[in-house]
């Protein structure tokens, strides 16, 4: 049942934001397109040892609570997952380097044949070997 105009305006922002969500998901799941929980975190062969402790907004709590309850997990299995997740595909995007095929020529070209060091590069150079000890 749909709410009416008069109630959603006596409603706050959150709630007509959550009940859009649910709404999504409720036909989501009549369509049978809800996707099963597939926890990252417990595949990891390793004991959980560390603590993680952190504030949060009333409203984003709410949502990871509601989100949490509709794929059958508990707030911390879903907000581990979801961090670890975000986490991994953070540190992937920053590790690789996608380029396109003229541009994967031009790069390989460049490392083929290296131009001469510039007097800056040479300055760069004289720099860090004065001020960074290597180990």
């Amino acid at each position: 049942m749909l709410p009416t105009v008069s109630s959603c305006r006596e409603r706050s922002s959150a709630d007509i934001d959550m009940y859009a969500i649910v709404t999504y998901i409720s036909m989501k799941r009549e369509k049978g397109a809800m996707l099963a929980f597939h926890d990252m975190v417990a595949e990891l062969e390793e004991r959980s040892s560390e603590r993680m402790n952190f504030r949060t907004k009333p409203r984003i709590k709410q949502a990871i609570q509601r989100a949490a309850a509709l794929s059958g997990v508990d707030d911390s299995v879903f907000t581990m997952n979801a961090a670890y997740r975000a986490a991994t595909e953070t540190i992937a995007a920053h590790e690789r380097t996608t380029l396109q095929p003229v541009d994967h020529q031009a790069f390989f070209a460049a490392l083929n044949s290296p131009s001469a060091p510039t007097t800056k590069l040479r300055d760069a150079f004289r720099r860090h070997k004065e001020t960074i000890a290597s180990r």
